[in-house]
């Protein structure tokens, strides 16, 4: 297979396709090195993976430094032409779509890039998927398409028409937008609901790394919803080998799907959504004891009313991926913990405080 991969300086882009690129495959990845956040970690990310920032000219493929198999290439999904001539030139059997425009509460500041990003961006993607042929689009989608859903844990089969953010909408958008795709083109295509990824080389407008960095300078942490706040912790390396599992099962048409009783996640075109979490949640005050333990320092506490945008718990169900693919997460919470600050503190040149 030959594998494109978007968004692999971000967080989870980066770990697949490191993860591809050791077990031998022909990977591509790209990235628009945005700065959302702050670009030097987007950097080292690339670093790690033996694509270096002096290398990285735009619309340019690069050969990493350390792995045979991997290239990349600085590209924005909404040029659509530099796009089209990639898919024309590389010719992938499988695309792992997970460029976008991250993020809940800076929707509320800055939709219009949510829309560019994971709307324009995103039907860029279906449309080369389409006319060159692709074997299997993997996109990510989130736990936020859930919104004011209240039954616990949220299952694929739920209604999801009822987001509390943009960023959310634009999730469930890029769901329906390739279901049309799978039906009109027999692309298949599964969509990914992520469950609160974290880990090393996180991102830092994510909890784990907020908390981590004011708990290290003695500033207090806002806890929203005064910590009635419940998280499905996905450690990464769980999340890879989840992607990966898919990435080697293509959707099927359901031979029992039914129109007069629909089931959302799945269809009669080779069409699947299946959630990626650990199907444990934590609390929000225990998961900052976690934090406390690891660190050996204690978090001053600023309780928050609900932020806009949030909800209360996320609890993925995870049934229909082990039973398609025998996904199981492995990873306890104190253990992804304990290597999430053991990386914080290399990353940062933390140890010596210690």
């Amino acid at each position: 297979m030959k594998i494109l991969v978007t968004g692999t300086a971000g967080f989870i882009g980066f770990h697949l396709a490191r993860a591809l690129a050791e077990r031998g495959e022909d990977v591509v990845g790209l990235d628009n090195i945005s700065d959302y956040y702050d670009v030097e970690l987007k950097y080292r990310r690339l670093a790690e993976s033996g694509i270096y920032r002096d290398d990285i000219l735009y619309n340019r493929l690069v050969q990493s430094r350390k792995h045979p198999g991997y290239r990349f290439i600085k590209l924005d999904l909404m040029d659509r032409d530099a796009l089209f001539g990639l898919f024309e030139r590389e010719g992938f059997s499988v695309v792992c779509n997970l460029a976008a425009q991250a993020g809940v509460r800076h929707s509320l500041q800055n939709p219009y890039s949510y829309i560019n990003s994971n709307i324009v961006g995103f039907v860029n993607i279906l449309e080369a998927c389409r006319h060159y042929r692709t074997d299997h689009l993997v996109f990510a989608s989130s736990s936020s398409v859930y919104g004011l859903n209240e039954k616990l844990p949220f299952s694929v089969s739920d209604n999801v028409d009822h987001p509390v953010s943009l960023y959310g909408a634009t999730k469930k958008s890029n769901e329906l937008m390739a279901h049309a795709y799978s039906h009109l083109f027999r692309i298949p295509a599964t969509g990914l609901r992520f469950f609160t990824v974290y880990g090393p080389w996180g991102r830092p407008d994510m909890a784990p790394v907020l908390f981590t960095r004011a708990i290290m300078e003695g500033r207090p942490i806002d806890v929203y919803n005064q910590g009635n706040m419940r998280r499905d912790f996905t450690y990464i390396s769980d999340v890879i080998d989840g992607i990966v599992r898919v990435i080697g099962n293509p959707p099927k048409a359901d031979p029992d799907w039914n129109g007069s009783s629909p089931d959302p996640a799945t269809s009669k075109a080779p069409y699947v959504i299946y959630n990626i979490g650990n199907s444990s949640p934590v609390m929000l005050f225990d998961f900052i004891e976690l934090l406390e333990r690891a660190t050996g320092k204690k978090a001053k506490k600023n309780l928050m009313p609900m932020q806009p945008g949030d909800v209360a718990a996320t609890y993925a169900d995870i049934r229909s991926l082990t039973h398609d693919t025998g996904f199981e997460p492995t990873t306890p919470i104190d253990q992804g913990i304990r290597e999430f600050i053991g990386w914080y503190e290399d990353y940062y040149n933390l140890k010596k405080s210690r």
